[in-house]
């Protein structure tokens, strides 16, 4: 019993240990990788420019696995209901995925995710992942769940990669609001 309880429990670890997302995550006061990306918002096409974002005031970057994904829906949704605050801030959200790309115009539209409240960016193949280090471990082609907040310098200010899409919006805005405006 002992020996089949230490194999289960070592299946286990390693089952948990491919599904993580990246813990290399980009570091704080590091430069982002600036990039461009087709992008929806409320379903219309447009190109995404992280550089014409960060003139406005600091972007939160959010990556995440794949669209129409249920710890992705619930993540879109919780960034839509709080979307004004990053606003009252001065702070735009895009969120970018590798994962199901060819879905995000209805994900960027639907209420119950988006809500056409702010964009989200096709990632195909994971490039901007991967200058992110935000892949994920068990999918390497898709984007981990890792949030960035990147100040209208370019720099990285606050990171959180967390597998559990629960705190990203609470540690994003409070990222947010202790920026000096």
């Amino acid at each position: 019993m002992k020996h089949a309880s230490k194999l289960g429990l070592i299946g286990l670890i390693g089952t948990l240990a491919l599904a993580a997302p990246s813990l290399a995550a980009l570091k704080v006061g590091a430069q982002a990788p600036d990039f461009s990306a087709p992008a929806y918002l409320a379903g219309k096409p447009f190109t995404f420019k992280l550089a014409d974002a960060l003139k406005k005031g600091p972007v939160v970057v959010y990556f995440f696995p794949a669209a129409h994904t249920p710890g992705c829906n619930l993540e879109a949704h919780q960034f839509s209901q709080a979307i004004d605050k990053f606003k009252a801030q001065g702070a735009s959200v895009i969120g970018v995925t590798a994962g199901n790309v060819e879905e995000l115009a209805d994900f960027s539209r639907e209420t119950e995710h988006c809500g056409g409240k702010f964009p989200v960016a096709a990632d195909p193949g994971a490039k901007i992942a991967r200058q992110y280090d935000a892949l994920l471990t068990a999918k390497p082609e898709w984007s981990s769940r890792t949030s960035y907040v990147i100040s209208k310098s370019g720099a990285i200010v606050h990171v959180y990669s967390e597998l559990n899409p629960n705190k990203h919006v609470q540690e994003m805005l409070e990222a947010v609001k202790s920026l000096e405006k």
